[in-house]
């Protein structure tokens, strides 16, 4: 099956699970997203349901600091005041946020540890895949360390130093070790699983209130 003709066949079909909310105080909200949920409204009336507005119902004031995307489950934090969103985002912008993922990918990865270097940009035939471009791409870096090989995979945590879009999915795909069910970047059997299996386990950032460095994580649901 084509691309294309794969996300024509695309249904969003959110899980009814309320979102799990890990911490909240007067500045912010960090919530664990489940998979196949859009962490904002996409395009057409089928897709209002999503994470920010699911939590507006208990916190009207929410608003959004960063996304996952739509099959990547994990650790999100938003802001409950402009200042806290403000704040927030700054350090998101000046890689000041620690993030670290876990995946498990197609083959067994090696070395152990590694760096991806590689620019990426929007291919935009095929939009909203990413693809390396050395000419018009932007930075993108990700550290890369396994954890275990498992039966023709490899389970890794993944460090973005940079935060492009699909940077994950397309910086492992490049190495030859795709993401395990992945609709866009995985073939054949590596794309036969029940969900993209990346998952973002763990958030440290500076409290927006004070500047002390905090650090929340939800356990991998794979």
């Amino acid at each position: 099956m084509s691309y294309l003709a794969g996300m024509n066949d695309f249904v969003y079909a959110p899980p009814p699970d309320a979102p799990r909310v890990l911490y909240h105080d007067q500045a912010i909200l960090v919530v664990d997203k489940p998979a196949g949920l859009l962490s904002v409204p996409g395009r057409g009336e089928d897709k209002t349901d999503c994470l920010i507005n699911r939590l507006r119902m208990a916190f009207p004031e929410v608003l959004l600091v960063h996304r996952l995307d739509l099959d990547t489950s994990g650790v999100m934090v938003f802001a409950l005041t402009p200042a806290a969103q403000r704040h927030l985002g700054q350090q998101f912008e000046n890689r000041q946020v620690k993030k670290v993922y876990v995946a498990r990918l197609w083959g067994e990865l090696r070395p152990v540890t590694g760096r991806v270097d590689l620019p990426l940009i929007v291919d935009w035939p095929n939009r909203p895949r990413q693809h390396v471009n050395h000419e018009t791409g932007r930075p993108a870096q990700t550290d890369w360390r396994v954890v275990r090989h498992e039966g023709g995979t490899t389970r890794v945590r993944l460090m973005p130093l940079t935060g492009r879009s699909h940077q994950l999915r397309v910086h492992m795909m490049e190495l030859g070790h795709p993401i395990l069910g992945d609709p866009l970047y995985a073939d054949g059997a590596a794309r036969e699983f029940p969900r993209l299996m990346l998952h973002a386990e763990s958030l440290r950032f500076r409290h927006p209130d004070g500047g002390k460095g905090q650090s929340f994580s939800a356990p991998c649901p794979f």
